[in-house]
């Protein structure tokens, strides 16, 4: 059947068609309206700003996904739309859209948690991978270990106490006065610099629970630029941000390998706008060969949002018979009544 995902949680519009089944997964459109140059000019997302964008972009997307797959509406068995969590003004531009489009067209319509989503990803680009899995989302938003029982059925086991790895990034990469998106910029810059520079703290907490927290990290660091300053020196950005890197890296990973014992699962699904830190990837791949773990990770293109993902976490919800009526409304948090 074909899904039409529409994704409008934070900055990025996007509409897409897949085609799911039981065993064969086809992205046939993903179209995303980013809005990075418009929140560059402000340091980060406006959300205002970004509401306004949703508008002026979700029909436009949504047709123009249509035209791409070579497909009509009637052709489209389910319309899937992220209802939370995100900016609730963002997410109720996808969610009033999609819930016009769906009942004025007779298309069922299905909500679905974007958190779930970005884990869905992992669907499209590995048909064959079943429940159950630990499942690692890490995004601007969210750092979270689940425990995937099946496709709809998460269990969290770990999460961030505050802040979360992709907001620390973005913090510190906007402070030394990098270009916005901080995380993406920050990646590349830590390569040049020594990663044994700087001692930080860990954001890993201490003991067998898996929780996070970033916000001592980020005074660290911020205290250690400041004072820099004050005594009439420059902080060596690129020692700060390999010193940093690594910090926020040892710190998931050592939570992801006490996830994995605790679990006991042989696979690790990797998902969300960080998955796409190369430092991240590169370090799970080799914690996930040493245990003899399979490591599976989307497309660099499916782990910012997107609607693909949510098209795919649409399917399972509709097998499910989770079916959304008229009420159908937008939440900011991550659970949503009746969930």
């Amino acid at each position: 059947m074909y899904v039409l995902g529409i994704e409008s949680s934070c900055d990025e519009t996007s509409a897409a068609i897949v085609r799911m089944d039981e065993t064969s997964r086809e992205i046939c459109a993903n179209i995303v309206a980013s809005q990075i140059d418009t929140h560059r000019l402000y340091g980060g997302v406006v959300p205002e700003i970004a509401s306004r964008a949703h508008v002026e972009a979700v029909s436009r997307i949504t047709y123009e996904a249509l035209e791409t797959a070579k497909l009509s509406l009637s052709d489209i068995g389910a319309v899937a739309v992220t209802t939370h969590p995100g900016l609730i003004g963002a997410l109720l531009v996808g969610v009033n859209f999609a819930k016009s489009l769906a009942f004025s067209h007779g298309i069922p319509l299905v909500s679905v948690n974007h958190i779930h989503a970005h884990v869905a990803a992992a669907y499209l680009s590995e048909p064959l991978l079943r429940p159950p899995y630990l499942a690692l989302v890490v995004s601007g938003g969210h750092t979270s270990l689940y425990h995937v029982r099946d496709e709809i059925t998460f269990e969290e086991i770990g999460a961030t106490r505050d802040d979360a790895a992709g907001e620390a990034f973005d913090k510190i990469g906007r402070v030394i006065g990098l270009p916005y998106p901080g995380g993406a910029a920050l990646d590349k810059l830590a390569y040049e610099g020594d990663p044994k520079a700087f001692s930080l703290p860990s954001p890993a907490i201490a003991g067998d629970e898996l929780a996070f927290s970033f916000s001592g990290l980020k005074t660290a660091a911020l205290n250690l630029i400041n004072s820099t300053t004050q005594r009439g020196e420059t902080i060596n950005r690129a020692d700060l941000a390999a010193s940093y890197t690594a910090t926020i890296v040892r710190a998931i990973e050592k939570k992801v390998d006490q996830a994995l014992t605790q679990t006991g699962e042989k696979t690790l699904v990797m998902a969300g706008g960080v998955a796409a830190n190369s430092h991240l990837r590169a370090s799970l791949t080799r914690l996930c060969a040493k245990r003899g773990v399979k490591l599976i990770a989307p497309p660099l293109a499916l782990c910012g949002d997107n609607g693909a993902m949510v098209a795919a976490a649409g399917y399972f919800e509709f097998m499910a018979g989770r079916l959304s009526d008229t009420s159908l409304n937008a939440s900011a948090c991550d659970i949503m009544a009746g969930e």
